[in-house]
């Protein structure tokens, strides 16, 4: 069991090894960011349920990020990037003081998360290019494809869970996908559903940054 501070933040997905730039600027979070970075640099990135309530309940899975770079700005905000370390699932929470909320977490389900992935098949990794580009056609996004086809299979399933405008349902079966060749078929048949469910909205979502 770990004790971790979190971070609940919806449509945020950080993944083992993948990396993950945030602007922090509530005062709550530039707290926590403060108290990580005196002890071991280390936070929990976690869905809420529900964005819109005070104090939301939390998906059961989340990602345990390590500060990888850290910038702190004359006027309390910071900007930073997390490394992805491992998958947790919450526990408990905890009964604090801090102004964040700190949970008990198990990482022990994921063990396998320090591995390298098996290689996608060729199929596979077409199929996820393929349907990447059309996403992108179709919500008119301008995409530098030549830089996305030197992304090794990791970045590039990732990536693509990381940026696309998923709700948080789905975002939440992408993280919790046991193996990298299940997320990248997940992210496969979710390109395919969104593009033809937003075929004929004016909407065009909106991407992390």
């Amino acid at each position: 069991m770990a004790r971790l501070s979190i971070f609940p933040l919806a449509g945020a997905l950080l993944f083992p090894r993948a990396l993950l730039p945030l602007h922090i600027f509530e005062p709550r979070y530039r707290a926590m960011i403060s108290d990580a970075m005196a002890r071991d640099r280390r936070i929990g990135m976690i869905q809420p349920r529900d964005e819109t309530a005070k104090k939301p309940a939390l998906f059961e899975v989340g990602c345990v990020g390590r500060i990888a770079e850290f910038e702190a700005l004359e006027d309390g905000r910071y900007n930073l990037v997390l490394e992805g370390l491992t998958r947790f699932r919450l526990v408990s929470e905890l009964d604090v003081t801090t102004a964040f909320r700190q949970i008990e977490a198990d990482v022990s389900d994921f063990v396998r998360d320090g591995d390298d992935p098996d290689p996608l098949g060729i199929a596979l990794r077409a199929d996820l290019e393929r349907e990447a580009r059309r996403y992108a056609d179709a919500k008119g996004y301008a995409i530098d494809w030549e830089a996305v086809e030197r992304l090794d299979d990791e970045g590039l399933v990732n990536g693509v869970a990381q940026v696309a405008p998923f709700d948080i349902a789905t975002k939440q079966a992408l993280l919790e996908a046991p193996d990298m060749a299940t997320r990248a078929d997940l992210v496969v048949q979710f390109l395919r559903f969104f593009r033809h469910d937003d075929s004929d909205e004016d909407d065009d979502g909106a991407t992390l940054q």
